[in-house]
């Protein structure tokens, strides 16, 4: 049997969940600046979870390559009343897109359910805090910071999978061992990766499966799919996005991380209805 179907066969979930992206910020990649005011940030999220999103994922600190670092301070002011709002008026979970343990405490506290981390929950008292919230947590990989990983820092690997593996596993057992019962890991595609390796990943996501944790992958409009043909813009970007949601669930992933949830839904529904056939 193909291993990711294998790994799925023995796993008690029925379909694949679709995170839909909520940026309350003014410099995300792909929609930054839409979704600042308060009201905006709700009608998207509201308008995702129509469209069949189980979880919200609202962050306020860009992560792009070449980002700047977000204050606590600001982080809080752009989205902690955003949190309130969507879980008081969306019927999905909510995750926080944060590093930050007091920014991810306050989005716990207004109805935040995961705390998403792209540092893989390298702050010591980030597990703490979602531990004390009954909160999952999402422990991503990521090579240097966003302002550096595609840039000046090293990202070549001597085990690309291997190495991302343990990071995970450790991360993984650390959250699992404190007592957080919803563990979710996440490769990272487009964080301190080449092309190359963001094609790999997708390929060989099955074997991040055997860790024993769900699999986020978020592959939305990202770069690596502007590369075929080169110089694709990130409005042209929807074919390659679903393609690598496809690939990505066929191997294996349990979440995937998106902004055009519709078409996303539809396609995960296909491929959730191929591996079950």
């Amino acid at each position: 049997m193909d291993p990711a179907k294998e790994e799925r066969v023995g796993n008690e979930r029925s379909r694949t969940l679709v995170m839909g992206v909520v940026n309350v910020t003014p410099d995300s990649f792909s929609d930054g600046g839409r979704f600042l005011r308060p009201e905006d940030a709700l009608e998207q999220a509201l308008l995702l979870a129509r469209q069949g999103a189980d979880i919200v994922d609202i962050g306020s600190e860009s992560t792009r390559p070449g980002a700047d670092v977000v204050g606590e301070e600001e982080e809080l002011e752009r989205v902690a009343q955003v949190v309130g709002l969507v879980a008081a008026e969306v019927d999905a979970r909510i995750s926080i897109d944060t590093y930050k343990p007091r920014v991810a405490e306050e989005c716990l506290r207004l109805g935040a359910e995961i705390v998403n981390d792209i540092t893989g929950l390298e702050h010591p008292d980030m597990i703490r805090v979602a531990k004390e919230a009954n909160a999952g947590v999402v422990a991503m990989h990521m090579r240097g910071r966003p302002k550096t990983m595609q840039g000046t820092e090293d990202i070549s690997y001597d085990d690309l999978i291997g190495d991302i593996g343990g990071f995970l596993s450790e991360r993984g057992k650390r959250a699992r061992d404190a007592g957080i019962r919803e563990v979710i890991i996440d490769p990272g595609i487009g964080f301190g990766k080449t092309p190359a390796q963001n094609f790999e990943l997708l390929q060989r996501l099955y074997e991040f499966t055997v860790l024993g944790y769900p699999v986020l992958v978020g592959p939305s409009r990202k770069s690596f799919l502007g590369t075929l043909p080169s110089g694709l813009p990130i409005e042209e970007r929807l074919e390659g996005t679903l393609a690598a949601v496809a690939v990505a669930v066929m191997n294996g992933a349990s979440i995937v991380r998106v902004h055009d949830v519709a078409e996303v839904r539809r396609v995960v529904e296909v491929v959730d209805a191929v591996l079950s056939a």
